[in-house]
């Protein structure tokens, strides 16, 4: 190894490690037969081994001392691919910093920082240098403000995940931008807003979590463009109002989870047409009129949750034919009674 990557290494290694002696037990960090824990090294192009991958936090990797603080001396590190710091900085306040220099010829694939309480401040801008990124996880930290647009810069992008933190503000309009996209997960913050229609670009998109925010008004048109989504939760925010009228295009859709946000529109038939759903959940949203008996057509239906909307009329007959159902709740509405067959009642 160089001997300046040595150095980052053993900057590194002085600000997280709980190991007092990793220094004597461990002399050469990338030599055969006495590898450092937590660190994975590969052969560069020059021949040479290079720090590849970082993983500290939790057994069986090394795990954090008590003082430990956000090392960013790893954008020094020229080959180092994936960064996995979980749980490591709990008791000591520290912040995510990203220097601008010396980025534009970063490896760096995967940065995945979760479960740390003692993470906070926003995040910073700079990220957006990090051209090789593919999946950046931010996920169970302390971190506010808004997101920066620049992380929608990211075109490498596949796996988006910035959920149980304090984020405000709105979603940018640039996350169109990230077309090679499969999962977002922004659930758990504080934004606020409309969904961007520029939602509609992410073509690739198989996850959609925003759920336990703040955003409000109507899903937008263009996300009957999502071929591929297959999970979407929208729960325990403020939208309202009518549905798409090309939602029965997600024909990948199996997941849909809109619990807790004050819709007050009769209960959509379009859902009907989404034959591949196994959850639909739409509890507590002011939901009217009947259940549509196009319901009865989701064979692959194992949830099925409306309770606590104004749903009046009776539960269609063809509920006794949906053999998937184990969890059916149509409590506190106004249905009128009306005996399913005894295999779905069992079930439900």
């Amino acid at each position: 190894m160089l001997h300046s990557e040595a150095e980052t290494l053993f900057k590194i290694m002085d600000s997280l490690s709980s190991d007092h002696y990793w220094r004597t037990s461990y002399p050469n960090p990338c030599k055969r037969g006495s590898i450092w824990p937590g660190i994975e090294c590969r052969l560069g192009p020059d021949n040479r081994l290079h720090v590849s991958r970082l993983d500290f936090g939790t057994h069986p990797n090394p795990t954090c001392k008590s003082t430990a603080t956000f090392p960013n001396q790893i954008f020094a590190l020229p080959y180092l691919q994936s960064v996995f710091f979980l749980n490591c900085f709990a008791q000591s306040k520290t912040v995510l910093s990203v220097p601008s220099y010396r980025l534009s010829n970063s490896s760096l694939q995967q940065l995945s920082l979760r479960s740390n309480p003692g993470l906070f401040g926003p995040i910073p801008p700079q990220i957006s240098y990090l051209k090789s990124l593919q999946i950046l996880t931010l996920s169970q930290n302390r971190l506010s403000g808004p997101i920066p647009a620049g992380i929608f810069r990211l075109s490498s992008l596949v796996h988006l995940d910035l959920s149980y933190n304090i984020l405000t503000g709105a979603i940018p309009t640039e996350l169109g931008n990230l077309k090679n996209l499969v999962g977002l997960d922004l659930s758990y913050n504080s934004l606020i807003g409309t969904i961007p229609g520029t939602i509609g670009q992410l073509g690739s998109l198989q996850k959609l979590d925003l759920s336990s925010n703040a955003l409000n008004g109507r899903i937008p048109d263009s996300i009957e463009k999502l071929s591929s989504l297959a999970f979407m939760a929208l729960s325990d925010n403020r939208f309202s109002g009518n549905f798409p009228a090309g939602l029965p295009k997600l024909q990948s859709l199996q997941y849909f989870i809109m619990d807790d946000n004050p819709i007050n529109i009769p209960l959509p038939v379009e859902f009907g047409k989404l034959v591949k759903l196994q959850e639909l959940r739409l509890a507590n949203s002011g939901f009217s009129g009947t259940i549509p008996p196009s319901f009865s057509l989701l064979m692959n239906l194992s949830t099925l949750s409306l309770q606590n909307n104004r749903l009046i009329g009776e539960i269609p007959a063809g509920f006794g034919s949906l053999s998937h159902i184990y969890h059916l709740n149509l409590s506190r509405n106004l249905l009128e009674e009306l005996c399913l067959s005894t295999q779905v009642s069992s079930r439900g």
